[in-house]
């Protein structure tokens, strides 16, 4: 019975369950155990990926790629500097830990280079093939050929003929180390520095996929050389490769472009839950059979990204579905065990920093010079060339990956991998800096803008371009499809009712006869075809699918559904529409615009504002009530936050347009009622004066060119508090042609206007307003038809803001009163953040403090000034258009 009993008890404590209790039961979840190695891998994925995001927001201020900042994180963890710590490296890196690492970065590392083989489009090769080619060329012989040359001198001080390390194999992995470029990096540096549109750009891209390619084939060979035991069994593993990659490149995408195309993946630009099933299976087969055939399995990974289509858009929809996984988690894991690998303490002799120097020098030298001079020979100048050497000698992500391998198969001890990490880093480190040296933005030639400057040389100027303030180029800004509805409502407008006289801005020649006699040549209007430029901005993130965008820019500016939209919308309305696509970093926006504007010759530029936030509702509240107000959240009102645009950020955005770009700006705030439709507008001015509220007028008066668009503008004035309230008012028509003049700068702190400017903008006012006010001013056909829709008058208030708030809602209510013809009101206002007549703030902040919003920033009215403002805050329910008057020399 005890011999039972013991089996008995045996058995039980056999079945006994683990204990379950973690750390309350006193478990410490950084001790290894390889039943259960997860909550040591998330300890060192956090502390990793915290590194990383701590280091990469450091150094992305000077521009650098975020792989430096995983490599120096590596390097801080490792024994450099943390290891030192006494029992650091053994509580959260142990070496029985590190086989999960491992793997997790090797999946990682796989799908990397998958994304890589992605971002290679073969169809660039044909721009300038032979500029391209050579330069490709010069850059991976040359750099082989020194690479090779300085292996021998790295052999013979640091491993010698008794490591057993075969000599051959040795020289061919340095001069591949060497000769490589990092392609993932270049493409980086290329679209942050905007040099895609440049032909420095398509000829670095260009050549560097080459280099890239050969680069790969290369280290394949290198792998199946070290690993292979016998000359046959490498034979046996290159011809394996080779037939494996035909194989891929042909029958299997052949397949796979047959198979997107019947799931209706490719065209729709995004695969199927079942094509990213087979993506995937064929990325991890891959690079299976490439491991298991002696290559290093990225070859595979990097194989099967190569047969993915980029038709419409599809490339870039596959890599938006797993990048983040791969470029924030897994990958920062790889490149920190190559720090972890880097002990810069065995650097510790004058030699050895010697051969680093000399290892930077050969590397850099090499790929500068012979990539720069034969770019010379190819007709590039010197700043050029200096820039497409600079760009060729990048290493970062494929050097560190080369260099790992070497470490694996035991090619290079830990101090010789030190030595070419540090060589790396340095590298990378100094390609952008450099690249800004050789070729700063003022020497760039961009193959679009160049385009269109000839266009505008070559085109002749029409008469009395702005005489009377008509404009007839605009370019439009959409960086979401949320702006569209607010584009489509403002341009509309633009385009004058088919019954005006319309003549084609690209018409050479103008028949003189088809003016009235009895104008003068300073007073003939034509009413000239609208141009709308649009300008789609996309923000630059560093997501490689951001890359992509960039790279195929040209392509996507034809399929993104924005731009179609927009395009359908114009030709519906006969607008001659064209498009430009820039994908940009967003604090680069307002840049953008300025430099687009200044190339494309638009005479103004158009910002809408979508309708950004939803307030929320009491139950009591009518249910009809639909008006949303994208400034709500930055009053600190009860909202639900739909988008960015009620942002202090988006607000600081539009502020930056209005300092830097020195052409006439609207901004056009969409708050208008959401009731029935209607083609019928009815616009608003008070008119407070300045260049501004000067611009507003004019283009009022052009917006009013359309049979179906009416307006109101009053001239306001401020009194003191006991001079009571006066009105006076007459309709009037008139035409003057005026330029305006004000100043453009960063919008910080104005300083006050001396007399002489102060009595010159005054003028400016009056002789404007008298000249649309006049009944005997003589007029072009166009203007007097629509000044006969405008009523002017004139009123002066001691609280001019209030009594525009009641003028705005009276008209709101007269709008919609009017069953049979109701109208939409848009309110014009201008920005008067200089030479304002009037000083409205003081009137402004005791209507915020009314209103019982107090904690409003002060960025609104910095943004819209204060009378668009005052209309926000009050929640008057009209669409607000901000002008702003460009730099005009002259009067």
């Amino acid at each position: 019975m005890g011999e039972f009993s013991d089996h008995v008890i045996a058995l039980l404590r056999r079945a006994k369950a683990p204990d379950q209790g973690g750390i309350i039961s006193g478990a410490n979840p950084a001790t290894y155990t390889a039943s259960d190695p997860f909550p040591l891998w998330v300890i060192q994925l956090i502390i990793i990926i915290a590194m990383a995001q701590f280091l990469s927001l450091i150094l992305s201020r000077i521009r650098q790629p975020r792989v430096i900042a995983e490599v120096i994180g590596g390097v801080i963890l490792g024994p450099t500097v943390m290891g030192r710590i006494p029992g650091f490296r053994n509580a959260i890196f142990p070496n029985e830990g590190m086989a999960s690492l491992t793997l997790t970065s090797t999946i990682g590392l796989v799908l990397f280079l998958f994304l890589v083989g992605l971002e290679i489009d073969t169809r660039l090769l044909k721009r300038n093939a032979f500029a391209s080619s050579t330069v490709s060329i010069a850059g991976l012989v040359i750099p082989l050929g020194l690479g090779a040359a300085l292996g021998v001198a790295v052999y013979n001080q640091y491993v010698g003929p008794n490591a057993g390390i075969n000599f051959g194999h040795f020289l061919l992995f340095i001069a591949v180390a060497v000769g490589i470029t990092a392609f993932p990096v270049l493409c980086r540096i290329l679209t942050e520095l905007k040099l895609l549109d440049t032909e420095v750009g398509l000829v670095t891209l260009s050549a560097g996929i080459g280099n890239d390619v050969v680069g790969w084939i290369l280290l394949a060979l290198t792998v199946a050389l070290v690993n292979a035991s016998s000359g046959l069994t490498a034979l046996w593993v290159l011809l394996s490769s080779a037939g494996y990659t035909v194989f891929l490149l042909l029958p299997v995408k052949w397949a796979y472009v047959w198979l997107a195309k019947r799931t209706g993946s490719l065209e729709k630009g995004s695969p199927t839950p079942f094509m990213m099933t087979v993506t995937l299976v064929i990325v991890f087969f891959s690079a299976f059979f490439t491991d298991v055939i002696g290559v290093h399995p990225i070859f595979g990974g990097f194989l099967a990204g190569l047969i993915v289509p980029h038709d419409n858009g599809y490339s870039i929809s596959i890599v938006e579905k797993i990048e983040d996984l791969v470029s924030l988690a897994l990958l920062p894991i790889y490149f920190t065990l190559s720090g972890l690998k880097t002990d810069l303490g065995l650097l510790n002799t004058g030699t050895d920093w010697g051969y680093i120097v000399l290892i930077c020098l050969v590397a850099f030298t090499s790929k500068f010079l012979s990539c720069g001079i034969t770019a010379y020979f190819n007709g590039f100048n010197w700043r050029e060339a200096g820039a497409i050497g600079s760009l060729m000698s990048c290493k970062g992500l494929v050097e560190l990956i080369v260099l790992n391998i070497g470490l694996q198969a035991n090619i290079l001890s830990q101090k010789t991998f030190s030595m070419f990490v540090v060589h790396a880093l340095v590298l990378t480190f100094m390609t952008t800096p450099l690249v800004i040296l050789f070729y700063p933005p003022k020497y760039r030639v961009h193959e679009r803008a160049a385009n269109t400057k000839a266009e505008l040389e070559n085109a002749v100027k029409p008469l009395d371009d702005l005489d009377d303030g008509k404009r007839t180029k605009f370019a439009i800004v959409l960086d979401k499809i949320e702006a569209l509805p607010a584009a489509m409502n403002l341009t509309q407008l633009l385009q004058p009712s088919s019954s005006s006289p319309t003549f084609s801005s690209e018409t050479s020649t103008i028949n003189e006869k088809s003016v009235d006699a009895g104008f003068s040549s300073s007073t003939r209007r034509y009413s000239k075809a609208v141009k709308v430029d649009v300008l789609r901005l996309m923000e630059l993130t560093n997501r490689s699918s951001a890359v992509l965008r960039s790279q195929h820019a040209d392509a996507l500016v034809y399929n993104d559904p924005v731009v179609s939209i927009y395009r359908t919308f114009g030709k519906i309305h006969n607008l001659k529409v064209s498009a430009n696509l820039s994908v940009v970093n967003f604090n680069e926006f307002p840049e953008t615009i300025s430099r687009h504007v200044e190339d494309s010759g638009s005479q103004m530029v158009i910002i809408p504002w979508p309708r950004g936030v939803t307030s929320v509702l009491d139950e009591k509240q009518d249910d009809d009530i639909s008006i949303r107000n994208p400034f709500d959240g930055v009053f600190h009102r009860n909202i639900t936050t739909q988008d960015q645009t009620s942002s202090i950020i988006y607000s600081e955005y539009i502020r930056s347009v209005f300092a830097q770009t020195a052409t006439d700006i609207a901004l056009f705030v969409d708050r208008g009622s959401n009731a029935d439709s209607t083609s019928n507008q009815h616009l608003f001015l008070a008119f407070f004066g300045g260049p501004d509220d000067r611009l507003a007028l004019s283009f009022l008066v052009q917006l009013c060119g359309r049979t179906t668009t009416t307006a109101t503008v009053v001239k306001m004035e401020k009194t003191e508090a006991h001079s009571g309230q006066t009105t006076n008012s007459r309709t009037g028509a008139g035409a003057s042609a005026f330029h305006h003049n004000t100043v453009v700068a960063a919008d910080t702190v104005y300083g006050q206007p001396n007399t002489e400017t102060r009595l010159s903008s005054d003028t400016a006012d009056n002789l404007l307003w008298g000249y649309y006010t006049n009944p005997n001013k003589t007029h072009s056909p166009d203007v007097a038809a629509a000044l006969s829709r405008i009523t002017f008058r004139s009123e002066s208030s001691p609280t001019p803001l209030r009594r525009v708030i009641q003028l705005v809602k009276e008209e709101s209510a007269a709008c919609t009163s009017e069953l049979m013809d109701p109208k939409s009101l848009i309110v014009l206002a201008g920005r008067s953040r200089r030479l304002a007549v009037e000083s409205l703030s003081s009137e402004l902040a005791a209507l915020v403090l009314e209103s019982g919003a107090s904690a409003v920033s002060s960025s609104v009215p910095k943004t819209l000034g204060d009378v668009s403002a005052a209309l926000v805050m009050t929640g008057v329910t009209a669409s607000i258009l901000v002008m702003q008057a460009s730099t005009v020399n002259g009067n």
